[in-house]
């Protein structure tokens, strides 16, 4: 045991560190899901495991919870499928990767200009000023045509205040969904789209909120929405809000995020 004990060495130290990095990442993901009895009773089995198979050496019962594990492994996949797939997002998106963005030609598209950005921060405005609900998601490098192909109306339409305006006025057909704009186009409008269950949320804002939340975690796009209820225009990206935004913030905003 002692001698064990003096063969630790520093690749032990970085698997030690590594794994506390994961569970603590696991952790925070689980803890804003909301799952986090099931992490701790995914924590208390491993655990168990490890103990029946590594201390005790049952091997009958060992090697059940073996089989138990190598199942459960594809079960937690399916289970945790929105997680994992955000923590590999968050992942992919660190600013120290846009090296290797570069070195494979993904860096980030830019496909708004200041042309197509005046109109969408105008219609933004006045629809704020009339309280016209509204949610607008401007993709960037991922795409969203699942989006656009299973819940939305195509539209593929110049981008134009007066129809942004008109497809969110109240009691028009689409006004409920969310509009996507794609390269310099409006390309779809009435989408549906994933809702964040992120407990950081304020609870006065809506659904069009949480929906705006939930795009940004899955992917990198703008979400611009205007509050039905105040009136005011908030813009989510990459999982944050930036709230009670004016006119001039949001031109400035997107000015900056599009280039």
């Amino acid at each position: 045991m002692i001698l064990d004990f003096l063969d630790f060495g520093v690749m032990d130290l970085i698997d030690i560190l590594l794994v506390a990095v994961i569970l603590y990442y696991s952790y925070k993901l689980m803890k804003e899901s909301r799952s986090i009895n099931v992490f701790i009773g995914i924590l208390v089995f491993i655990a168990l495991w490890l103990l029946v198979s590594q201390v005790l050496e049952m091997r009958l019962l060992g090697s059940i919870l073996d089989k138990v594990v190598s199942v459960g492994a594809i079960g937690f996949i399916v289970l945790f499928q929105s997680e994992i797939r955000k923590f590999l997002y968050s992942l992919g998106a660190h600013r120290r990767m846009e090296p290797l963005f570069q070195l494979l030609k993904l860096k980030k598209a830019k496909p708004v200009d200041r042309k197509a950005i005046l109109p969408i921060v105008a219609a933004c405005m006045n629809m704020a000023r009339d309280k016209v609900g509204a949610l607008i998601i401007i993709e960037r490098a991922i795409p969203l045509d699942d989006l656009m192909q299973t819940a939305g109306e195509v539209i593929d339409a110049d981008i134009n205040q007066r129809l942004i305006e008109n497809i969110f006025y109240k009691g028009a057909p689409l006004h409920d969904g969310a509009m996507i704009i794609s390269k310099k186009r409006i390309k779809a409008a009435g989408c549906v789209l994933p809702v964040s269950h992120s407990s950081d949320i304020p609870k006065e804002l809506g659904l069009r909120h949480r929906a705006a939340m939930g795009i940004s975690e899955e992917s990198d796009a703008i979400a611009i929405v205007v509050s039905e209820e105040t009136g005011r225009v908030s813009v989510a990206v990459n999982g944050e809000f930036r709230l009670r935004l004016s006119f001039e913030d949001l031109e400035s905003f997107l000015s900056q995020e599009m280039g």
